[in-house]
């Protein structure tokens, strides 16, 4: 089985259908929550790499919404630029990028990263990248590729579930008992490749091991023939934020020796981190 990625505004492969009845059905019983501006956010996440374009009865179908709803958001969306429309389907426009950027550009972690990573990948001849837990995601806030060993391409913005990348694990590792339990309650571990870990109380011992050790080793879970390691990101208050990676291919040299990934990483994380103290972050 190929993993599928999740693009920055777009849904998960699974699991979307009824977003919005979802999001409705959790919303805080305080009279501030807006409905409509929910099920308009969840209209944009209907589309995916799985689905570009959709016709009204589509959209409707994937958000669990009625079709008189779904066309009025699908307009107003038109009319802000955000959707666009033949005739009969609609798609995202490229102005939607905004809003995943509106959220990087006003963060320094992303810029403060950059350069780093391009001297480990430069140093180890390896792809390297920073991402943070959007929900029971990882998201790639940053990145620098050498050569493709994956099935799909990842960017910035790529998403997969957090509990079968090695950076997921790093931020998965720095939950309190109590949101790790939540976790573990609310997601459904699916076996992407035969070796992906899908029992619960296997994942939580090896999460535990990750927290002591400080570093997560996911070898070909996410996808055979790819292994990675990865290093949490600390603010100032030692909380874990964020993590970084080194992806190979378990062909290669270094596919054979975590060791000989593990020491530039740990000094890359650390000269991130100085960074992010010297702005005060």
């Amino acid at each position: 089985m190929t993993v599928r990625s999740r693009d920055t505004g777009t849904s998960a492969a699974t699991g979307l259908a009824g977003v919005a009845g979802d999001a409705d059905a959790h919303a805080p019983d305080d009279g501030g929550y807006v409905q409509s501006l929910a099920r308009g956010l969840a209209v944009i996440a209907a589309f995916d790499a799985e689905h570009p374009s959709m016709t009204l009865s589509e959209v409707a179908r994937r958000t669990e919404l009625s079709r008189a709803a779904a066309r009025r958001f699908l307009l107003t969306l038109e009319h802000l630029g955000y959707v666009r429309s033949d005739g009969r389907d609609f798609s995202l426009t490229p102005q939607v990028m905004r809003l995943g950027f509106a959220y990087l550009s006003s963060q320094s972690l992303p810029d403060v990263a950059q350069p780093h990573l391009q001297r480990l990948s430069a140093r180890l001849q390896e792809s390297t990248s920073v991402a943070v837990l959007d929900g029971d995601d990882i998201v790639y806030v940053a990145r620098q590729a050498t050569r493709r060993i994956m099935a799909v391409s990842i960017r910035v913005g790529t998403r997969f579930p957090a509990y079968a990348t090695s950076m997921g694990r790093v931020l998965l590792a720095g939950f309190t008992p109590e949101q790790l339990r939540d976790y573990l309650d609310r997601v459904t571990l699916v076996p992407i490749t035969p070796s992906t870990v899908t029992d619960p109380e296997r994942l939580r011992e090896e999460l535990g091991v990750i927290g002591e050790r400080g570093y997560a080793v996911v070898d070909q879970e996410l996808e055979l023939g790819l292994r990675s390691i990865a290093a949490p990101l600390h603010d100032g208050a030692g909380r874990v934020v964020a993590a970084i990676n080194v992806s190979t291919s378990v062909l290669t040299p270094h596919g054979e020796s975590v060791e000989q990934l593990l020491e530039p990483l740990r000094q890359t994380a650390a000269a991130i981190e100085a960074d992010l103290r010297a702005q005060g972050r």
